[in-house]
């Protein structure tokens, strides 16, 4: 027998058995006040029909018997305890300011982004808001508790709103009569017949996507014990965290009993393996997050559509357009989804076995996560394809044009939904060269500023120079050429070539040593016997240990495959070691995106000079 009840409840019905006090929240529920943003999001995703998530509410009248209280704001009338019927566990934040904006007249406790309190009463601008949806973020606003908007640090009304008159006059809707607009609507036709006609628009637009929106609620029948429902509220209680697009789309999919949360975090006690304990065990992939795989599978839709949608002839903006935004991800079908998340996940697979020829070992090594979401889609669709030498070049030179040309930062939907489609033509119909290629560029003297680990240029650089064969200091042995288990046995990181004690006595800026042109892969082993001492004698100490036994030329050869010029070394040369290995790598970085470093004028003294 089933534990729980999904189905669909009208909003309006939700927030009537609030005030009624037929639903509360069991009294271990802390307050939350969501600020005054997430409340406009929120109302502005219900005008728009878009899903807010689902509720999750409790039978009362069970074992599981808390002391319970009315959602904040509501009135605490003596008999409410005996009216309760359900009990809120899930989605307390966004009932509450529901039921605040649309159901109380009285002003809302928020926060600004600040964080300071404030007090606020919301309006919808019916103006702006009859000028379409993607303006319902401008349309929505709150204004002080006594109904004014200020501005020069509150010492002018900009806005007033304080009588009815003034609402009608300036055509602000009060979000409190959005359920209810009678004597809202009997008040503007008599103060203004004329503008009513463009208010009934406004009411068939937006205030009746409120009146016939459903949310999906999820109900634990009165039968669940108490530690369960303890239980369930620890796993489902997010703290005031924001509502993400993985907790939006698993609302959309519950009400078809399609559970998307054990789909990606398993469910052991159902034998569930989810994917994000698939994506766990291949470390290239461990940081791959819920909202990718998502990306990646409306990427994969989308594109399919729009490849059916020319098949048939359709034209302009009949055509389904490639998107990997929250909008195309909130619309993916579930069918799309069952289609593509098997298909998607192996593709990432042969993601993992791209970047591994490329010398990337660990999760932590990568530029960009972003960068695979349309890589793993090209994988999905190409298949094994990939690993043809011809195919295989044209993914490198994109991938390390976007690593290098640091392409990728940033919000990147839009580039990821031109590269899936720029580099199927490419690799499939020899078209033009992605744009990421084209528009990729990499100035010489970013190897001066490169110093965070976190900088996608400046783990690209630090893999290529194991990519083309570099050998460490002490074991002798190809860095690309390991195993995972070599890999991690031998603690290989990133260490300074000249060490930062010698460096620091002999005057130069830490902005210059910590560079990446002062930085490579070695193991743990030789850089404990690097310590902090000159290159020069550092070399003599390695070539003569028991283990190591390398002759002068033997060295040189390892220390070139780190784009290292051995003589800059042995004569603790600073200033032309930098000068010699900027040259070095440039060679590298111009060889794998196939495009010329951009050089400027300025002389490595800057650079040394430049102590931040």
């Amino acid at each position: 027998m089933s534990s729980f009840d999904s189905t669909k409840t009208q909003l309006s019905s939700i927030l009537d058995d609030i005030v009624a006090g037929k639903i509360q929240l069991p009294d271990f529920q802390r307050g939350w006040i969501w600020d005054d943003e997430h409340i406009r999001s929120l109302m502005v995703s219900i005008a728009r029909l878009f899903p807010i998530g689902a509720v999750m509410l409790l039978e009362t009248g069970g074992d599981a018997k808390f002391k319970v209280r009315p959602v904040e704001g509501v009135e605490n009338n003596s008999d409410f305890v005996d009216k309760a019927e359900r009990l809120i566990l899930d989605g307390q934040q966004r009932l509450t300011s529901l039921t605040q904006v649309l159901k109380l007249d009285k002003p809302v406790k928020t926060t600004d982004s600040k964080k300071k309190r404030i007090e606020r009463y919301y309006y919808i601008d019916i103006e702006r808001a009859l000028d379409g949806p993607e303006y319902y973020d401008e349309a929505f606003f709150g204004v002080d508790k006594d109904k004014t908007l200020r501005e020069n640090f509150g010492r002018d009304i900009k806005l007033d709103l304080s009588s009815k008159e003034k609402e009608y006059e300036n055509m602000c809707f009060p979000c409190v009569q959005v359920l209810n607009s009678d004597q809202w609507e009997e008040g503007l036709h008599d103060y203004n017949p004329s503008k009513f006609q463009a208010y009934m628009t406004f009411r068939r637009q937006v205030l009746n996507n409120f009146r016939k929106y459903d949310i999906p609620i999820i109900q634990l029948k009165k039968e669940n014990p108490k530690e369960a429902v303890c239980l369930v509220f620890e796993k489902v209680n997010t703290g005031g965290v924001p509502l993400s697009i993985f907790e939006l789309v698993t609302a959309t999919y519950a009400a078809d009993n399609v559970n998307l949360r054990d789909e990606w975090y398993g469910n052991k006690e159902l034998g569930i393996e989810g994917f994000h304990e698939k994506f766990q065990k291949i470390k290239l992939l461990k940081s791959v997050e819920p909202t990718d795989f998502l990306q990646g599978l409306t990427l994969l839709h989308t594109y399919s559509k729009r490849k059916e949608d020319i098949a048939n002839g359709k034209t302009g903006k009949q055509i389904t357009g490639v998107s990997a935004k929250r909008e195309a991800i909130l619309s993916l079908p579930l069918e799309a989804y069952q289609e593509y998340k098997l298909k998607f996940f192996n593709g990432y697979k042969e993601v993992a076995k791209f970047l591994r020829g490329e010398s990337f070992f660990t999760n932590y090594d990568l530029p960009y996560s972003s960068q695979l979401i349309p890589l793993a889609a090209v994988m999905t669709l190409i298949g094994e394809r990939w690993q043809e030498p011809l195919i295989k070049n044209k993914i490198a030179k994109w991938f390390w044009n976007g690593v290098l040309g640091e392409l990728y930062g940033g919000s990147s939907e839009t580039r990821i939904s031109i590269d899936i489609q720029e580099l199927m033509e490419w690799i499939l119909h020899d078209g033009e060269e992605p744009s990421t290629i084209k528009t990729a560029t990499f100035n010489a003297d970013r190897l001066h500023t490169l110093r965070s680990r976190n900088s996608a240029a400046y783990k690209g650089i630090n893999v290529l120079i194991q990519r083309e064969g570099a050998r460490d200091f002490f074991w002798k042995v190809k860095i690309n050429e390991l195993t995972e288990t070599d890999w991690e046995e031998n603690r290989l990181d990133i260490h300074h070539i000249f060490p930062k004690d010698w460096c620091a006595k002999n005057g130069i800026p830490a902005s210059s040593y910590n560079s990446i042109l002062n930085k490579t892969s070695i193991s743990y082993k030789a850089n404990r016997m690097i310590g902090g001492k000159a290159p020069s004698a550092y070399l003599k100490q390695l070539q003569s240990h028991d283990y190591v036994q390398l002759t002068d030329e033997e060295m040189d050869e390892i220390l070139m495959s780190h784009c290292i010029e051995p003589i800059t070394l042995r004569c603790d040369d600073y200033d032309e070691f930098l000068r010699e290995r900027a040259e070095l790598i440039i060679k590298k970085i111009e060889a794998v995106t196939g495009k010329a470093v951009v050089r400027v004028s300025e002389s490595i003294d800057d650079y040394l000079n430049d102590d931040e």
